[in-house]
């Protein structure tokens, strides 16, 4: 069975800045289940962020947080472990929440903290993508089923 890379929080892990999820729906995940071996990481948490935390936004090469702290070695941390996370278990694809400052794909917050979109990646999209790893979305789930 093809082994999916998966967001953490997509799958129900309490692991959102605000200490909630973005669970996708429940017959999505069983449809994943069925074709996939998932393999969820959190890669803000697993670069040694807490949870609850503060929002964080890419700014430039940075990420930083509401109140102005730089967690950009976290976000580069967490993105190496996913990375390793991949070639361990041989993922391609990589299915990321949208938006993320870590997993976001073509389009990230700006660092204003006013909502606004910008094109982009998050840090861990960037690494994934970087070696060839597919990155998938969650709007974009249908392209996995």
């Amino acid at each position: 069975m093809e082994r999916l890379l998966i967001s953490a929080c997509l799958i129900g892990a309490k692991c959102k800045y605000s200490g909630g999820h973005n669970a996708l729906p429940e017959n999505a995940l069983a449809a994943l289940r069925k074709r996939y071996a998932l393999v969820p990481v959190c890669p803000e948490t697993a670069g040694g962020l807490g949870v609850p935390r503060e929002p964080s936004e890419r700014r430039g090469d940075s990420v930083i947080s509401r109140s102005g702290r730089d967690v950009t070695a976290a976000y580069c941390r967490g993105a190496a472990i996913a990375g390793e996370l991949c070639e361990r278990f041989g993922c391609h694809t990589a299915l990321l929440k949208e938006r993320s400052p870590s997993c976001g794909s073509g389009a990230v917050y700006d660092g204003s903290f006013s909502g606004t979109l910008v094109p982009g990646d998050g840090v861990t999209a960037e690494l994934l993508k970087g070696r060839g790893v597919l990155i998938v979305g969650e709007g974009e789930l249908e392209k996995l089923l």
